[in-house]
């Protein structure tokens, strides 16, 4: 159907709700999950779930060495003006370390548990953030990506990511949500700072560690140095000035990186039910790959493949690429792929018309209903390979 003059182009939240319409339908055809057992067996025979030490031994290598660089250039150097530059450099390693324990959750790295366990412990030493509380709140964004109230990554509230949730926010979060478009890059620079303290609270209420003590003892410590040594070694309010301005840099740059992830792509109720073939494609965006944009993104500017193959070292998610995209268009799964500028647009466009509601009149406000049609949660196809080395540690 086109789109004349007198026509209104479809909101984005309409068109998302007919697509998941369209694959809900499609998945009650797969509900043992054949197609993608089909796509799995074409990445595995290319040999792209296959362990990558050598890339990884480098990764680890060239971060630990960058860390040790801008450690050096903050404490020798006594100027400003480069410890602001070095705090920048440091948010791109710290990111770094990230994604190597990203990596390492989803043992990507070694075939050992243990092995891939002191990999992410290390990064919480570096990073401050608690491995534990990550890796719970990682695995059940995997099971349930964009899905209400079973994905915390969307369940953020200072943001409303249906018309629904805009319209039952009250008082200051109302005003946020009502412009969250012109809040989100300043909300962003926020993240590193509350990832940190969401999981020391974690770790304060004991919840779950699988390392009580080794994490207690890398988190305290990494978070320790991380505040000594540039009190020690600079002016306290050179000192102060580094922490935020890192701290800020690394949630703007964690926030630039995540967003396009899913971010503006069809958000599921929370009584849905799709294979899950369709979920993680159909949630996910990919974002066009230039000269360094695999380093910057850690791998995760292919999202779509991330999520199907969780356990596929980062380095291989561009082969598989064309292998994903073949088999979605060979029946007829929407592949969402876009540039870094065009996402930013999309997720902006988004997060402003979920806010529109409060910013309508109240005469002008018209009831949404986004009701999905659902199967049992007992049909609901889980991937076969979801064992406990395939997606993040149990």
């Amino acid at each position: 159907m086109t789109t004349g003059p007198g026509t209104a182009k479809p909101s984005r939240a309409a068109a998302n709700r007919a697509l998941l319409a369209k694959a809900h339908s499609d998945s009650a055809l797969n509900l043992e999950n054949r197609e993608y057992l089909e796509l799995r067996r074409r990445v595995a025979e290319k040999g792209l779930l296959n362990r990558q030490y050598g890339y990884y031994a480098i990764s680890i290598l060239a971060a630990l060495a960058a860390l040790a660089l801008g450690a050096g250039v903050v404490i020798l150097v006594d100027q400003l003006w480069v410890r602001l530059t070095a705090a920048a450099f440091m948010a791109v390693v710290f990111m770094q370390f990230n994604f190597i324990g990203h990596d390492a959750g989803h043992r990507q790295i070694f075939r050992s548990a243990r092995y891939n366990d002191l990999v992410l412990i290390l990064a919480g030493f570096v990073t401050g953030i608690t491995p534990s509380w990550w890796l719970e709140k990682h695995n059940a964004h995997h099971r349930n990506p964009n899905q209400l109230e079973l994905d915390d990554d969307i369940n953020i509230p200072i943001y409303a990511f249906t018309e629904e949730s805009a319209l039952r926010s009250r008082g200051l979060v109302r005003f946020i949500v009502k412009y969250q478009a012109f809040f989100l890059y300043p909300m962003h620079s926020l993240t590193s700072f509350i990832l940190v303290g969401k999981g020391i609270g974690y770790l304060l209420r004991r919840q779950r560690l699988r390392y009580p003590v080794a994490e207690v003892a890398a988190v305290a410590a990494g978070l320790g140095l991380y505040f000594a040594v540039p009190f020690l070694f600079l002016p306290a309010w050179h000192a102060v000035i580094f922490i935020v301005a890192h701290r800020a840099l690394a949630g703007l740059y964690m926030g630039l990186v995540f967003a396009p992830n899913h971010k503006g792509m069809p958000v599921l109720d929370a009584g849905m039910r799709l294979d899950y073939l369709r979920q993680q494609v159909l949630t996910s965006r990919n974002i066009h790959s230039i000269p360094l944009m695999d380093f910057a993104y850690g791998g995760l500017n292919r999202q779509i493949e991330h999520h199907l193959f969780p356990n596929m070292p980062r380095n291989r998610l561009k082969d598989a690429r064309e292998v994903v995209k073949e088999f979605c268009e060979e029946r007829g799964i929407k592949y969402h792929e876009t540039g870094f500028w065009q996402s930013q647009r999309e997720i902006l466009g988004y997060m402003h018309e979920m806010g529109a509601p409060l910013r309508r009149r109240p005469a002008e406000d018209q009831p949404v209903n986004s009701t999905t049609p659902a199967i049992p949660r007992s049909q609901r196809a889980q991937p076969p390979e979801q064992r406990k080395d395939s997606l993040i540690l149990q």
